[in-house]
């Protein structure tokens, strides 16, 4: 039987993936397969294709509602509606599964929000379901943040809520420098919720993690939402969903190496890259490619902070994609900016090695004392780093 999601745009969408590692869904064995139906008419989809159960993201979820015979009581009370089933009659069916896939976003975040002030940013379909499970969840106040109230004025009245939760695309790939809000103006917030779920960390998300304050992206709510559309349009509970969740962060994750220059990056991660059958790409290979020039020319003829700045817009590029290997320059790491750009959607392993053993040839900067610059970026290798490349090679 046929399913699939309805949506405007839809080139960057993992729900056919996810659907398809389902047991049950799209396998050999599927009880039905996952489809992609983008359009800028629903009244023509809607009249024209046959479907079994179909998905609906933005710009539709309210819209979807008057295509409906009936609606489910969860789907009435939040009014909108995300997951349709056909009836043997052939009349629709509505019902919404972002209220299951946010409750266990709230579960995963670990924060309780009951008798908490909350902050919900968007007014479309997605922000309806997160204000539904908010009531039920016991919330003491919700306040909804449209994009007419998104001013100090306004968010300084209510500094004093405990939870935020962005439902706007807002910092979504591939605008991901983008933030809703300004953490400034929330000074006692316990914890952030952002349902974008790519880039993994979220600007507005990485700015949570340096205030310590507990965070979580979209990818469970994501999964969830599947996993509950995917038994309503069987009639079978998904058993594998953690599993699938899992594997789908990996899959997403870049990994970067950091490191010393010669240390063997390139080297590793082309390996890497083989036995995890992922493209791989060296940053200062990727620079050479863009100014026509060798490393050491750009250097001589326009100097380390011209080089800089374009390293600095090429890992800012290549840190929006997902699921690459990534050897950087040895001196990447002297860049703060650099390192939200590599972590929004990376995991960044420091590659070790005997300074005595590095590679000089090619290098301008390590024609010098390599011992002193080592002591001087080995604090700024750990600030990156998630690990060390060779104490996590057996989790990959």
């Amino acid at each position: 039987m046929t399913c699939g999601l309805l949506g405007k745009k839809l080139a960057h969408s993992y729900s056919p993936a996810i659907h398809a590692a389902f047991e049950g869904g799209c396998s050999e064995q599927a009880r039905y397969c996952y489809a992609l139906f983008e359009t800028e008419n629903p009244e023509e989809f809607f009249a024209k294709e046959s479907f079994h159960g179909i998905n609906v993201t933005i710009p539709y979820k309210q819209d979807a509602m008057k295509f409906c015979a009936t609606l489910s009581p969860t789907a009435q009370e939040i009014g909108s509606v995300n997951t349709i089933i056909r009836h043997p009659d052939g009349t629709l069916h509505g019902d919404n599964t972002d209220a299951a896939g946010f409750k266990k976003m709230v579960e995963k975040l670990g924060v309780s929000v009951a008798d908490k002030k909350i902050i919900v940013i968007g007014k479309g379909g997605s922000a309806l379901a997160v204000c539904h499970v908010l009531r039920e969840l016991n919330a003491a106040e919700i306040v909804v943040v449209s994009r007419a109230d998104n001013n100090d004025g306004f968010l300084a009245q209510h500094n004093d809520a405990a939870i935020l939760v962005n439902c706007t695309p807002v910092g979504m790939y591939p605008l991901n420098d983008a933030s809703p809000v300004s953490l400034d103006h929330f000074p006692q917030l316990e914890g952030v919720l952002d349902l974008i779920y790519n880039p993994a960390r979220t600007r507005l998300m990485q700015a949570a993690a340096s205030r310590k304050i507990p965070v979580i992206g979209g990818l469970p709510m994501l999964v969830g939402q599947a996993a509950a559309a995917s038994a309503i349009f069987t009639g079978h509970e998904v058993s594998n969903e953690a599993a699938v969740l899992q594997k789908l962060e990996r899959s997403m994750q870049n990994i970067i190496i950091i490191g010393m220059p010669g240390s063997g990056k390139t080297t590793h991660g082309k390996i890497l890259a083989e036995k995890l059958n992922r493209p791989f790409v060296d940053a200062d290979e990727e620079i050479e490619k863009t100014t026509g020039r060798t490393i050491p020319e750009i250097f001589a003829a326009d100097g380390e902070d011209f080089f800089r700045k374009l390293e600095t817009e090429t890992l800012a590029r290549l840190g929006k994609e997902s699921g690459l290997i990534i050897a950087t320059g040895g001196g990447c790491v002297t860049r703060e900016e650099n390192y939200p750009n590599l972590h929004q959607n990376g995991l960044i392993l420091f590659l070790e090695r005997d300074i005595n053993q590095l590679s000089r040839e090619g290098r301008p900067l390590s024609q010098g004392d390599l011992h002193e610059m080592y002591k001087k970026r080995l604090p700024m290798y750990k600030r990156f780093a998630d690990g060390r490349l060779e104490d996590i090679c057996d989790y990959l």
